[in-house]
């Protein structure tokens, strides 16, 4: 007769754990009580030991039981969902903020206070009141061939606006007539004014992969529907975002009596919008308990650096540390110029440069003393966001033209303001800057009134003619003036200056580029702010904050390769002095150039007036897209409607944010009354190192969350294999537990063919989880009425095939979270 085996069982188990797995016997366990202790059985080698009820003897067992390695993903429904997790939940869950509902009802009226300031800045004056805004296209302003979206039946190509007579009418009304993939429609103007938009992209293409049908609108549905989920997702990351910075806390700066010296010292008459710059940034720091995070968007010499010198000043006489990021050398070494010379006559203020003019004795001095908090400013290029940099007690980082610095080195911005105030400053900010602050996610302080003496830079584009080159630099020249000559790239630099010097034989002509040594750089640019040489032949390496006196024509060659931020801070290059300054822009052939880059060009043309940058960079939003606060990886969501409705609807989630809310409940609140228990087959449990302490580790895992389960489960299946069909029907019952408190379901239960599942969740959430699913079968069997998810299956299933499909659905439904708010 076989022996009986009892196995040793953790006194923490209660009896109610144990009902919930009726495949083990409780009289085949021996308590044990503390300090007897087991561990958590993966990774560790000790050997099994279990009791026998006919003698007390230890043995350890060899045998290994007829158990396959984990399946293939695509037949294992746990693994592909725990591969879901694994791609939704990762970086998420690390950085979950955690709070009570009392505070996340404070939060949430923080962010739609800030969405409501950002939607005001965005409309400004140019929506009537009580006018939603809108992202519409005029179909006047259309030309034929240009794509177009419906709102309902998709994307089409314009073709004109015509009159013809209705039906029931002898009058004559004007249509618009748009082409589809399978037919003409017209529709009346006024009523094409309501439903199109331009159909833009995020890149150079502006067509579509596929014209949309009339016949079959579904298609299109599923498009927007995913541009829709794709922008609730979005909402969702900002949110998060923001409430994990409205959650850090520092203590505000004091009022510095010294400010009103140290602002005294500033030569000029402070215009009101750099006023008003100035008072945002002193309540940021001075009144605020949150790490600042604002930008300053202001055109070239509007004084956006003073603004940056005042908030240096606050954090540095509170005895802290202050970084400014600079994209090129050339931009770093005037920062240090002027902040040096600013802070002269404050000599415990140690200001230090950190780039590649120094030696390596000079660098390694400067890493020292800024780890020592023996200098109190710090300005450098991206150096300065290397690991070798340790600052003493940092407090502020400034940024001037984040956009020029690369994806890492924004990643590593992003990290500082979690912990320290940060202050952005930009003539054009790139389009996902710009989004957050028109979001009200980022604060924002727009400086558009051009100082007194400035006049506008008179821009001209034409095609490219030495004639008219020459023309150019002799009319600065014989005023006394310098040129810069700017090329889209190093090849060709040498070119140029041979062709300029056969011209102007007397004149020093010089070239500068990134790729040359650090000391010829600094002393050709020190020659050009001096005079000594009168045109500068460079790349864009000069396109950031350069102030040269006396430089007033540019000449950029080959425009059509800059970008229309690129081209905008380039052109702010001349015009600092009361002399009218020329800006000449070249293109090739017209004929070359692409519709994209006609219209980026036009629209450099346009904003020709002095404090155009916001504008300008709002323009460039709507011709190349803001791609994702995160990254790119939303553009084929973008391209799915194109930028105008993806805006539209993006603004539709913001202002509707509270009504995708969703409350969890505790994973122990969740009945799941489906009589279903599986019985282990004894060759896997022998397997198992500690079976009921691996069954309470599932337990645990699941309690803890999601995430948890789904390393708990693929830690099992990497130790033991793919476990047998009883075990899995547990494992699903623990993940169906687990998904149903996430999604706020707190009873499931099945009624001949019906499957209810009571739930806290309102009718909007359903529809936008409802929306999500992929599957048109889990889809289309749900309803929800009387606070219950309820489903009408086709025939009543056996009890797993049962679990089967609320595990699925509930997976589906579950895939939604990310666009949900959890708090």
């Amino acid at each position: 007769m076989a022996a009986t085996r009892a196995y040793l069982l953790p006194a923490s188990v209660s009896e109610r754990d144990l009902s919930l797995f009726p495949f083990f016997n409780l009289t085949s366990y021996q308590r044990v009580s503390p300090p007897f202790k087991l561990s958590f059985p993966f990774h560790h080698t000790n050997k099994r030991i279990f009791l026998r009820t006919s003698a007390v003897c230890a043995e350890v067992t060899q045998r290994k039981p007829n158990v396959s390695k984990v399946e293939s993903s695509e037949t294992d429904a746990i693994s592909v969902l725990n591969e879901r997790i694994r791609r939704d939940y990762g970086k998420r869950e690390a950085s979950r903020t955690t709070m009570d509902s009392e505070e996340a009802e404070k939060y949430i009226q923080l962010v739609k206070e800030q969405q409501q300031r950002g939607m005001q800045k965005l409309k400004g004056d140019r929506e009537g009141k009580g006018e939603g805004f809108g992202y519409k296209v005029d179909p006047y302003t259309l030309h034929s061939g240009d794509y177009v979206v419906h709102k309902k039946v998709g994307i089409g190509r314009f073709v004109g606006i015509k009159y013809d007579v209705p039906r029931d009418s002898t009058e004559p009304i004007e249509y618009v007539f748009i082409e589809y993939a399978d037919g003409m429609a017209k529709l009346p103007v006024k009523q094409a004014a309501r439903m199109l938009y331009r159909y833009n992209l995020p890149n150079e293409t502006k067509k579509p992969r596929t014209l949309s049908k009339l016949s079959d609108t579904s298609a299109w549905e599923r498009r927007r529907i995913k541009g829709k989920i794709a922008i609730q997702k979005m909402v969702v990351d900002l949110m998060e975002l923001y409430l994990h910075r409205l959650k850090q806390r520092r203590p505000p700066y004091p009022k510095c009596s010294a400010m009103n010296e140290f602002t005294a010292e500033f030569a000029y008459e402070p215009t009101p919008d750099q006023q008003q710059a100035f008072i945002d940034v002193e309540k940021d720091l001075t009144e605020r308990e949150t790490p600042m995070d604002r930008l300053i968007c202001g055109d070239v010499g509007f004084g956006k650096t003073e603004v940056a010198l005042r908030a240096i000043f606050c954090v540095v006489s509170a005895g802290k540390q202050a970084m400014v990021l600079a994209p090129t050398i050339v931009l770093a070494k005037q920062h240090f110029d002027v902040i040096s010379e600013r802070f002269s006559k404050y000599p415990n203020i140690k200001v230090g440069l950190l780039s590649r003019f120094q030696t390596k004795s000079e660098k390694e001095e400067h890493l020292s003393m800024i780890k020592d908090g023996h200098l109190d400013i710090v300005v450098g290029t991206h150096a300065l966001l290397g690991s070798r940099v340790v600052y003493n007690n940092l407090g502020l980082l400034v940024v001037d033209e984040e956009q020029r610095f690369g994806v890492k080195q924004k990643e590593k911005i992003a990290s500082f303001k979690t912990s320290v105030d940060v202050l952005t400053l930009s003539a054009t900010p790139i389009p996902r800057t710009l989004y957050l602050a028109l979001t009200g996610f980022r604060d924002a302080s727009l400086i558009s009134t051009p100082p007194p003496e400035r006049v506008p830079i008179k821009t001209h584009l034409s095609a490219y003619s030495k004639a008219k080159v020459l023309s150019a630099i002799k009319f600065e020249l014989d005023r006394g003036g310098k040129v810069f000559y700017v090329l889209p790239r190093i090849k060709g630099l040498e070119e140029v200056k041979e062709f300029l010097s056969l011209s102007f034989s007397n004149v020093e002509i010089a070239i500068a580029h990134g790729k040359q040594y650090s000391k010829q750089l600094e002393e050709t640019m020190e020659k050009f702010a001096q005079g000594d040489i009168k045109i500068l032949i460079c790349t864009n390496i000069v396109e950031s904050g350069l102030d040269i006196q006396n430089a007033n024509t540019i000449i950029i060659q080959d425009v059509h390769q800059f970008g229309l931020a690129q081209l905008y801070q380039l052109r702010g290059r001349v015009g600092r002095a009361d002399k009218e300054a020329y800006a000449h822009l070249f293109y090739p052939d017209k004929s070359l150039l692409s519709d994209q880059t006609l219209e980026r060009l036009s629209a450099l043309e346009e904003c020709r007036d002095l404090g155009q940058g916001f504008q300008l960079a709002e323009r460039d939003m709507g011709i190349r897209g803001f791609g994702n606060i995160f990254g790119e990886q939303q553009t084929g969501d973008i391209g799915n409607v194109g930028i105008d409705l993806f805006f539209e609807m993006l603004f539709e989630s913001l202002s509707k944010v509270e009504e995708h809310r969703l409350v969890s409940v505790p994973y122990h609140s969740v009945q799941l009354d489906i009589n279903i228990s599986p019985h282990l087959p004894s060759e896997y449990i022998n397997h198992l190192d500690n079976p009921m302490e691996i069954i309470n580790e599932a337990e645990k895992a699941a309690e803890e969350g999601v995430w948890s389960l789904m390393q708990f489960t693929e830690n099992l299946r990497r130790q033991y294999g793919k476990e047998p069909c009883s075990m899995e029907i547990l494992l699903k019952k623990l993940y169906v537990r687990r998904m149903a408190a996430d999604l706020g379901i707190t009873k499931i239960y099945a009624s001949g063919k019906m499957v209810g599942m009571e739930t806290n969740m309102n009718k909007k959430v359903f529809k936008l989880m409802t929306e999500s699913m992929a599957s048109d079968v889990h889809r289309n069997s749900l309803v929800f009425e009387d606070n219950q998810v309820k489903a009408e299956l086709l025939l009543e299933l056996p009890r797993e095939q049962l679990l089967n499909w609320i595990f699925q659905c509930l997976a589906e439904l579950h895939a939604s979270l990310p666009a949900l708010v959890k708090y």
